[in-house]
């Protein structure tokens, strides 16, 4: 995707949040029109071409559950999703934890910005089964998928995430592009790291006990 487009798209989400006009896509690519009054019409047009085939795609992904977090209530749904998404990621959470609730926190600012990824919960007390079989024994636990196979986790807030409450979402998706379960930087404070993890995004952690097999 060229770069401008890219970097449109990320601050948009940024701008916008949860705004019902972040959906109006004449008025995006109005803006962006706006902003490239001094372009050559051959890269003015194509990346207003890329602009519309991006948020096409971004509509099909929503009408999928993905880019929205939400919560899964059964086991079986879970062992659905990730295996028939190409990337997913689920939290596994209790609802009396203050540290989930700051994962949800983060959770829900990258679903909107990782549309790709299918991005769930569920409460612990709903999954004993996916528990035991997955390992799950500190909350909040967090397993990221990539072609039905699990590739990384998270437990509490360790390693790059300080084993602090105010680390910033930039460091959480950092460790996620990683693992290769979102494959490019979205969020503004990463602007300036994307050529570094942008050669480690595709290196995966192999963890065959998380599989389903």
């Amino acid at each position: 995707m060229d770069e401008q487009v890219a970097n449109f798209l990320d601050t948009r989400t940024d701008r916008a949040k949860k705004d019902a006009d972040s959906d109006d896509e004449d008025a995006l690519l109005e803006e962006l029109e706006r902003e490239q009054d001094n372009e050559l019409d051959g890269f003015r047009e194509r990346r207003l071409q890329q602009l519309h085939e991006e948020l096409s795609r971004e509509r099909d992904m929503k009408s999928q559950n993905q880019g929205v977090y939400f919560e899964t209530t059964m086991e079986k749904e879970v062992m659905d999703l990730t295996t028939s998404r190409k990337y997913s990621l689920v939290h596994f959470f209790h609802p009396d934890f203050r540290r989930c609730k700051i994962m949800d926190s983060h959770l829900e600012i990258l679903a909107r910005k990782h549309f790709d990824t299918m991005i769930t919960k569920i409460n612990v007390e709903n999954a004993p089964f996916l528990v035991e079989k997955l390992k799950v024994q500190v909350l909040p636990c967090l397993i990221a998928w990539v072609d039905g196979k699990s590739v990384d986790r998270i437990v509490g807030f360790e390693g790059e995430l300080g084993n602090t409450d105010s680390f910033q979402t930039a460091v959480l998706e950092n460790r996620l592009l990683r693992c290769g379960v979102f494959q490019r930087a979205k969020t503004t404070e990463n602007t300036r790291n994307r050529s570094i993890f942008g050669e480690t995004a595709t290196k995966k952690v192999d963890d065959d006990d998380d599989d389903w097999d």
